[in-house]
C-alpha cells in the first residue's frame, strides 16, 4: 500500500510539473507570437514607405513650404492635393498602429520620426481646414497625434544615426539570422 501511495504522490508531482511546464511554454509562445506580430507590422510599415506613390507624395509635400493653406496647396496642382491625402492617410495608419502598440514607438521614431514631424508641419493647415470643411474634428487625428508624440519624445541632444552609432558592428558576420 505504501508503494502505491508513493507512486500516486510522484504522479501528482509529475502532473503538477507538467502543468506548470505547459503554462510556462504557453507564455513563452505568446510572447514570441507577439514579437513576431510586431516585427511583421514593422516590415509592412517599411514596405508602405518604399512604394513609388508614397515616395512621390513624400517628395512633393516635403518640397512645400510650411504654413500653406489648403487652397494654396490645392492650387499648385490636383496632384499635390492627392499627395497630401496619401501622406495623411498613411501617417494616420502609422499613428493608430503606434498608439495600439502594434508597431513599437521606437521603431516608428527611428524609421520616420523627423519625417513625420516635417510632413505634419507642411500639412497642418491643410488638415485643419479639411476638418472644418468636413465638419469632422477627428480627420487625421492620429497623424497629428503621431507628429506631436514624435516631436515631444525627441532627444534635444540627439545626433543623426550615422554619427550616434558610428561604432556599431554586427555581432556576427555570418549566420546572423
Amino acid at each position: 500500500m505504501n508503494d502505491l501511495e508513493n507512486i500516486a504522490n510522484v504522479a501528482e508531482i509529475l502532473g503538477a510539473i507538467i502543468v506548470i511546464g505547459g503554462l510556462a511554454f504557453a507564455v513563452i509562445q505568446m510572447r514570441s507570437l507577439r514579437q513576431q506580430r510586431r516585427e511583421l507590422a514593422a516590415i509592412e510599415l517599411f514596405r508602405s514607405f518604399g512604394n513609388a506613390n508614397f515616395n512621390k507624395a513624400y517628395e512633393t509635400i516635403l518640397a512645400l513650404p510650411e504654413g500653406l493653406t489648403r487652397d494654396e496647396i490645392n492650387a499648385r496642382s490636383p496632384e499635390v492635393g492627392s499627395c497630401a491625402m496619401l501622406i495623411c492617410t498613411t501617417m494616420e495608419s502609422v499613428g493608430v498602429m503606434t498608439y495600439q502598440r502594434i508597431v513599437p514607438f521606437l521603431v516608428v521614431r527611428n524609421l520616420i520620426g523627423s519625417s513625420a514631424i516635417l510632413l505634419w508641419r507642411r500639412l497642418e493647415n491643410w488638415v485643419v481646414e479639411l476638418r472644418a470643411e468636413l465638419d469632422d474634428p477627428e480627420a487625421f487625428e492620429w497623424f497629428q497625434w503621431l507628429a506631436g508624440k514624435l516631436d515631444e519624445c525627441r532627444d534635444p541632444d540627439s545626433r543623426p544615426a550615422y554619427e550616434q552609432h558610428k561604432s556599431w558592428a554586427p555581432t556576427r558576420l555570418s549566420k546572423e539570422i
